[in-house]
């Protein structure tokens, strides 16, 4: 079958979709939920093969705009969604000269003619922070997709391009994106009591046997170059650290032009904070806040200093040291190139000083680690590293979105890892040297705040994963 061929098929099977996706209604109602978890409301979105606009409309965008070779199709997605933006175009040569903040591929990609040129011609319609969402087949179910089509329960399709998440991915990389994740989902794609709820929700999320899902979401964004000089607000939450402030004012190195030292006290008892004003006073030539945290725990403390941070770019410093303020370059050269737009400290790749880590402090951040590694579908080796940084526009979005409330994340490790995820941010671990800690004891309850963030392991689970 040529392109003419295709497009000629699809215009004539157009009048029978609405009936179809009536009739496969449990199947596109959990492609509309799944879609709905990946896209925000409120923004920017190009859906690329449009089809009837249900799934479009679903997401409800600010500004939607939906394209698709078939004219007949165009003009049942006008008749039912009047408040969006409908156009006949090629997939190959879309036209649209304007941005979006996510671009959707919806069961599209197995009947493109060519895959790579559709993907690069997508570019034009990206900034630096668009997402790309597509969602497939897994070619796994190919005979069972051809048996229902036999049987006259699916439209039949023209052949198909079978292609592994995997596959998808290395065209994005070729064609200039980078994938972020990929979620597989769906195994009983109709409504079946019970058991739809049973291997939908929870079945298809688990590990092997999420790789029989019968859709691949693959996330992806732009991989161009980005190089810039950004404003940088290092954030210091400190609790009993007197013996650290100076040291971390003079070792931190000059990032940027702009930069700004915010400490962040908590109610401690040995004068750190009469020790951060005189240091700040010290140095009047370094931009340096201090601020008495009115809430409690580390996590609270980012919260508050990110509340009072100016800078372009977040970056949280543990007062005690233990990873080396000589480190920082590396994580803000790595958001100002868009190596990604979470960028987390790992402390267990380099030899760690003998008393910097004991045995189950080691054992409970490796377990974490495979614990979120597979919840936020981003490989991560150290979870528990306080170094982190991200850009503060990203950090008021994850503010906004925030999936857990409150303080129930001591050290606020967990919580900006879930909001990243939640927006489809980039991590990248950064490895560091993990140093013993020169002055104070530690701050950390390792049974009780263990409990504390396996309980947010298991709420932040219902949201990103079993959902």
């Amino acid at each position: 079958m040529d392109r003419n061929s295709l497009q000629l098929y699809f215009e004539t099977v157009a009048p029978q979709i609405p009936r179809w996706r009536k009739r496969n209604k449990t199947y596109h109602r959990l492609l509309r939920k799944y879609y709905s978890f990946f896209v925000p409301q409120g923004l920017r979105v190009l859906e690329v093969g449009c089809g009837t606009g249900d799934l479009l409309a679903s997401l409800k965008p600010e500004y939607g705009v939906g394209i698709d070779f078939s004219p007949k199709i165009i003009e049942i997605a006008k008749a039912n969604h009047p408040g969006l933006h409908f156009f006949v175009r090629n997939a190959e040569k879309p036209g649209i000269e304007e941005t979006f903040d996510y671009i959707i591929l919806s069961d599209l990609v197995s009947s493109l003619w060519d895959i790579q040129v559709v993907l690069e011609s997508l570019q034009n319609s990206c900034h630096h922070r668009t997402r790309i969402i597509i969602s497939s087949h897994n070619y796994a179910w190919e005979p069972v997709l051809n048996l229902l089509e036999s049987l006259k329960l699916k439209l039949r399709q023209p052949k198909q391009n079978w292609l592994s998440a995997k596959d998808i991915s290395t065209v994005l990389s070729v064609a200039g994106f980078e994938t972020i994740r990929t979620e597989k989902k769906i195994l009983i794609p109709v409504y079946v009591p019970v058991l739809s709820w049973l291997f939908n929700r929870i079945i298809v999320n688990l590990p092997l046997l999420r790789n029989l899902g019968l859709v691949n979401f693959i996330v992806a964004r732009p991989s161009g170059y980005r190089e810039n000089d950004y404003s940088v607000s290092v954030i210091v939450p400190a609790k009993n650290e007197k013996g650290n402030i100076e040291n971390t004012v003079r070792r931190i190195p000059v990032l940027s032009k702009q930069q700004e030292i915010i400490f962040v006290e908590g109610d401690s008892s040995d004068g750190t904070l009469e020790e951060m004003i005189r240091v700040r006073d010290a140095f009047s030539s370094k931009d340096i806040k201090v601020i008495r945290q009115t809430g409690k725990g580390k996590g609270n403390a980012v919260r508050e200093g990110f509340g009072e941070a100016s800078g372009d770019i977040l970056i949280i410093l543990d007062a005690d040291l233990t990873t080396s303020p000589e480190e920082l370059p590396k994580f803000y050269n790595a958001l100002r190139t868009n190596k990604g737009e979470l960028i987390n400290g790992c402390r267990l790749v380099y030899p760690r000083e003998r008393q910097s880590m004991l045995f189950l402090n080691l054992a409970a951040n490796k377990l974490f680690s495979v614990l979120l590694s597979y919840l936020l579908g981003q490989r991560l080796k150290d979870t528990l590293c306080g170094t982190k940084a991200l850009f503060r526009n990203d950090y008021l979005s994850l503010d906004r979105n925030r999936i857990i409330y409150g303080d129930l994340d001591p050290f606020g490790d967990f919580d900006l890892l879930f909001g990243a995820t939640k927006l489809n941010l980039k991590i990248v671990e950064i490895n560091v040297r993990y140093k013993e800690r020169q002055y104070g004891s530690a701050q950390i309850s390792r049974f009780r705040h263990g409990w504390i963030l396996l309980k947010m392991i298991l709420s932040a689970s219902r949201r990103l994963k079993f959902f």
